[in-house]
């Protein structure tokens, strides 16, 4: 492709992008297609690798580097619903809405407990939620708390797994990577009951083994080192997964959502156990930890083996700085997936979307969607946070991102992803209120071609060019939050 031909196609992806946003078209930027249809866009392409040159980033087989966005919610796996069974999930549908917005990534929840008391989340009332299926089949003899027979620790429920598979491919198919979470660590901290529920109580499975090493009607050890019996079943139910979807490019792995602080020695085991076992498979993933709610520690996920980790607003942090409204630039140790559901629960902001592209993190949202599990919808509030995300990938995938790195003090703002070069330069500026900003384009040589994007708008707009070697003020032509986009315009041999 031609310098000139390469730039005009920056050029209209940008206008592409607002209408794969406003649903005119799809992310490929032709029409959509039908429900139920192939999309146009590429499947995903894997396994992912931590980028080698800016490992802020990981990269696809042909070494681009990729950023992650997305929307997740909790029953994309595991169905969940105050009826028994729980009302099934329509994961095409789910599918969809992700592509409407562009997005690229969502976590693949699992439910460790058989129901879910979600008085601990709303703090207002009582509403519990069934989970089906879960991974062990329930063949008795013998009746579990519920009712329905136990559990059978040695057997795995197949349907289960025949989800879990089917449901990467088809996230795969339709471009997007899947962190498929192994197991859930917040239920039996604060969810009402959740030990009554769950399959590691003595009460619920065929052979009375009990993750309850203390006695206290917690189980929360389940998640630590305490019982070898437990860590040898949890390992066979990893390795199961793992032979399950191992040949899908899509996948990445997730120890534990926010699991208690004295988890930390279990996740790190099971991190090195997936990397060890997975060197045996035709193919290795990426390995994930998150936030260690609540008293966790931020340094305890860098300090850890983990590929990717999500991280809590202030633990650790730099004076001045928090991953909610001002983000420390992610430094490379490893690769940040900043997640709304470890910094607010429900929460986010367009804003935090763009100040977390322009810091070198991955932003990733937890959504509420239909409502029917945490609601309400509220899509008016979150459809800002959804589009941003969108618009921040459509970015990512036009610079050359492996290139890119936080250089705030080249803008004003404190804002900036740039490749600072003579040549192929490109500069990244967030202005949270608009209006005006100052780019220090020292270090390029000859033209830059400009673009302003109105994020409330969805909107690129082109503005005259400037030449670098100098620091440069601009200004924005509409009013509020602002994105400007400076990439080497000049003709280079």
């Amino acid at each position: 492709m031609s310098q000139r031909a390469s730039r005009r196609y920056r050029f209209d992806v940008a206008w592409v992008s607002a209408l794969a946003v406003a649903g005119l078209v799809g992310a490929a930027g032709v029409a959509r297609p039908a429900r139920g249809e192939a999309p146009a866009r590429p499947p995903a392409a894997g396994p992912l690798k931590v980028h080698p040159r800016n490992p802020r980033y990981f990269s696809d087989p042909s070494g681009r580097a990729v950023l992650l966005v997305g929307s997740h919610t909790w029953p994309s796996l595991v169905d969940m619903g105050p009826t028994d069974p729980p009302a099934p999930f329509d994961f095409a549908a789910y599918l969809d809405f992700l592509d409407r917005f562009g997005h690229n990534f969502i976590r693949l929840w699992t439910w460790e407990p058989v129901s879910w008391n979600t008085k601990a989340n709303t703090g207002k009332r009582e509403v519990v939620h069934n989970a089906a299926p879960q991974p062990y089949a329930r063949t008795g003899p013998g009746a579990a708390l519920d009712g329905k027979p136990k559990f059978d620790l040695a057997k795995f429920d197949p349907a289960y797994f025949e989800r879990l598979r089917s449901r990467v491919a088809a996230a795969r198919d339709r471009g997007f990577y899947v962190s498929v979470m192994l197991f859930e660590g917040w239920a039996l901290q604060f969810a009402p009951d959740a030990w009554k529920g769950h399959p590691l109580n003595p009460a619920n499975n065929t052979s009375g083994l009990s993750g309850d090493a203390n006695g206290d009607g917690s189980g929360v050890e389940v998640h630590e080192l305490a019982l070898p019996a437990v860590t040898a079943l949890q390992e066979a139910y990893v390795r199961h997964v793992v032979d399950t979807v191992n040949d899908l490019d899509n996948v990445l792995y997730e120890i534990s959502n926010e699991n208690h602080p004295a988890s930390t020695a279990w996740q790190v085991h099971m991190i090195d156990f997936i990397h060890r076992y997975e060197k045996t498979k035709p193919k290795q993933h990426p390995v994930g930890m998150t936030f260690q709610y609540k008293g966790g520690s931020n340094q305890a996920l860098m300090d850890s083996p983990a590929d990717w980790v999500s991280p809590n607003p202030t633990a650790d942090v730099p004076r001045g700085f928090n991953y909610r409204d001002n983000p420390p630039p992610a430094d490379g140790r490893k690769v940040i997936l900043s997640d709304t559901d470890h910094l607010w629960g429900i929460g986010g902001n367009a804003a935090w979307v763009w100040k977390s592209l322009l810091r070198g993190l991955n932003p990733i949202f937890m959504d509420p969607y239909d409502g029917a599990v945490l609601g309400p919808r509220a899509d008016d509030k979150w459809t800002p946070v959804r589009r941003a995300m969108g618009h921040a990938l459509g970015y990512a995938r036009r610079m050359n991102l492996a290139a890119m790195t936080p250089q705030g003090p080249l803008a004003s703002t404190g804002y900036c992803l740039a490749h600072p070069a003579k040549s192929g330069a490109e500069y990244l500026v967030y202005l949270p209120e608009g209006g005006r900003a100052t780019v220090d384009l020292s270090a390029a040589e000859g033209t830059l071609a400009v673009e302003w994007f109105d994020p409330a708008a969805g909107k690129a707009v082109p503005a005259n060019p400037v030449s670098g070697g100098a620091p440069r003020e601009l200004a924005a032509p509409f009013a509020g939050e602002a994105v400007l986009y400076l990439f080497d315009a000049s003709p280079h041999k």
